[in-house]
């Protein structure tokens, strides 16, 4: 890859500066694509937001950026866009600093900041050796995560409409999924997890399913089954219940009961149920299985491993206080509750499957 440094002052970066869901993330006179497919969103918080704008305050060097010729006159960012946001937003009005906004700063101040040169290295290359070199500039600072470094392998038309649906902060998928999906949208937790679904849908992993559609005109597939999946989710159980259910794997308990009949009613009666914990039933350790237990019937989900005190004592009474193994009598206090068929090959917690054995013989067989 050919690189060659440049000093370019603030102002003809922030020259044609627009920040729109139409016209992207443009500046230097509209040549330079600021956010490209590949790029994250703006994840600075304010206090490392404020330390850039202090930097170019103090005539402080900042870190160099990296910007690559696109072949039409034009440039990409390559490396630097959480700085060069940072700036442009700053001289745009979007911020203050310690209630100072750019307007509020003197001329001499004002011109200072405009005046600052920003190191950038001209990259030229073809899109292999852009996207490795996009690969080994962004391992220091804000770490790429996996999806961020999948978006600059699969870049495109459909990248470009996936991130407007699922990588925005008031994007498509936060207004219809924020209560069921963990993580945050602009660090592509989103886009992860809806990936994620339609590629265990298909029977591969997200990098197939990327590199299947990465030259689609948009991403109606994928926009169109996580649409199905959320109101799927909120039909079958509409009482919601953020804390169990946030982050729950929506997407595969559709995939594979989507199909399945449910009456939301009797589901929320028997989960009502299940929460109140006054059944005879062992204790529910993962109150998050509930609905996949509901699915599919598989009391594993629920991680029940101890018997209600209910079972304990059918037990006591079916065995008149008499350990099965060794055989002597003892006062309920001094036995514990043994799964007849261990948990772990698949034994349930029921009082059919409850025997109550002395601690000294439930200690051997446990050591067993």
């Amino acid at each position: 890859m050919k690189i060659e440094e440049m000093k370019i002052p603030v102002r003809e970066v922030f020259d044609g500066y627009v920040d729109s869901a139409e016209l992207g993330v443009k500046g230097y006179g509209g040549k330079l694509n600021i956010r490209p497919a590949f790029q994250r969103e703006f994840v600075y918080n304010p206090q490392q937001r404020a330390a850039v704008i202090n930097t170019v305050r103090h005539g402080f060097p900042l870190n160099v950026m990296y910007w690559v010729r696109n072949g039409e006159g034009g440039f990409e960012m390559l490396d630097g866009q959480q700085r060069t946001l940072s700036i442009c937003q700053y001289v745009n009005g979007d911020f203050s600093i310690a209630h100072q906004y750019f307007t509020n700063l003197t001329i001499e101040e004002r011109e200072q900041i405009l005046d600052y040169p920003l190191t950038i290295y001209i990259c030229e290359g073809d899109e292999r050796e852009r996207l490795d070199w996009f690969e080994v500039v962004n391992t220091a600072g804000e770490q790429l995560n996996a999806q961020e470094r999948r978006n600059a392998q699969y870049t495109g038309e459909w990248l470009y409409d996936a991130k407007r649906h699922f990588c925005k902060t008031a994007c498509a998928a936060v207004a219809i999924a924020d209560k069921f999906i963990a993580g945050s949208a602009i660090r592509q937790d989103y886009l992860e997890t809806a990936l994620g679904w339609i590629a265990n849908r298909d029977g591969g992993d997200i990098l197939d399913y990327m590199a299947a559609h990465q030259h689609d005109k948009d991403c109606s597939d994928l926009w169109d089954y996580f649409k199905s999946v959320i109101g799927w989710t909120k039909a079958t159980f509409p009482v919601l219940r953020v804390k169990l259910m946030k982050g729950l794997p929506w997407g595969i308990y559709f995939n594979n009961h989507g199909s399945g009949t449910y009456d939301p009613a009797t589901l929320e009666a028997r989960i009502s149920q299940l929460l109140r914990d006054d059944e005879d039933i062992g204790d529910i350790t993962n109150q998050r299985g509930i609905y996949e237990y509901l699915l599919d019937g598989d009391e594993r989900h629920l991680s029940i491993r101890a018997f209600s005190p209910k079972m304990a004592r059918t037990a006591y009474e079916r065995q008149k206080g008499v350990c099965p193994i060794c055989g002597k009598h003892f006062e309920i206090e001094r036995m514990h509750a043994d799964h007849i068929k261990p948990w772990a090959n698949g034994g349930r917690t029921t009082a059919e499957n409850c025997q109550m054995l002395c601690a000294n013989c439930n200690l051997k067989k446990g050591a067993k």
